[in-house]
């Protein structure tokens, strides 16, 4: 199927999916990203992509692939795929591929002593890709994305994923209040990270049932949601600096749970 500025159906539903406007679907661009889909068997709904890039053999092969368990193919010109990419530059290829599941129930099946992050109101999508990524690569067994966090399955925050956002089990959506309820209910320590901790992320032992909670990039977390978790940790830090990005915090504080659980 070809796809002309007469026929455009097709990308009519793609710009509302990238705009978020089409909840049960998610935006996926990018040869190397639609190919993490297709190997993390999400339903495919369409791809769309550009004659030159079907030219190409790595990307042809791929192609291929996902038009075998798409129910739409479609190619159209660069210019009508710049119409509906994300990016600056059109990465040359668009699928629409159904949400993967995101409430509780994903998490309802968890292995002794899980290890979960919790990214409580962290606005920025490319900092909520990027701890993602960091949380499959660190072993952890799951992440929660509180109410008013950047959608993980946003286009931003898939790309900083790189593929994690398909295989790591999210929910997404509760009240922090929510989920500290469900990790006592479970026994799942939490674990705050802030600046102003008076104990070092080294002192304690990550080895244990554990949720790793990180706040807002502007404020961090309030006293009162600090005073609602088992225990608080802070990285220690030299010269002026006050504060890391979210994502570098994240990232040193689940290595050093994973290099505590490698003993």
């Amino acid at each position: 199927m070809r796809i002309t500025s007469r026929d455009n159906s097709l990308l009519r539903q793609a710009r509302a999916v990238r705009d978020g406007k089409t909840k049960d679907l998610i935006f996926v661009e990018g040869l190397r990203l639609c190919e993490e889909a297709f190997r993390s068997k999400l339903a495919i709904e369409a791809i769309i992509y550009s004659d030159h890039l079907a030219e190409k053999e790595r990307a042809a092969d791929a192609i291929e692939q996902l038009a075998g368990v798409a129910e739409r193919a479609a190619t159209v010109s660069e210019k009508l795929l710049e119409s509906i990419s994300y990016t600056k530059t059109p990465q040359g290829i668009v699928a629409l591929a159904k949400r993967p599941e995101s409430d509780e129930t994903v998490l309802s099946t968890l292995p002794d002593h899980p290890l979960l992050v919790v990214m409580h109101q962290i606005n920025n999508p490319v900092n909520v890709g990027a701890i993602i990524r960091t949380a499959e690569a660190a072993g952890a067994a799951g992440a929660i994305a509180t109410l008013n966090t950047s959608d993980p399955f946003s286009p931003k925050a898939l790309r900083g994923a790189m593929g994690s956002g398909f295989r790591l089990p999210m929910w997404v959506g509760p009240s922090y209040a929510s989920v500290i309820n469900w990790c006592q209910k479970r026994k799942i320590e939490t674990v705050c990270a802030d600046a102003d901790s008076e104990v070092s992320f080294t002192a304690i032992d990550w080895k244990e049932a554990l949720a790793l909670i990180v706040g807002p990039e502007s404020t961090g977390l309030s006293p009162v949601e600090i005073e609602s978790a088992d225990n608080c940790v802070r990285i220690p830090m030299k010269g002026a600096v006050e504060s890391l990005n979210v994502s570098v915090a994240t990232g040193i504080l689940l290595f050093e749970a994973a290099r505590q659980r490698q003993k």
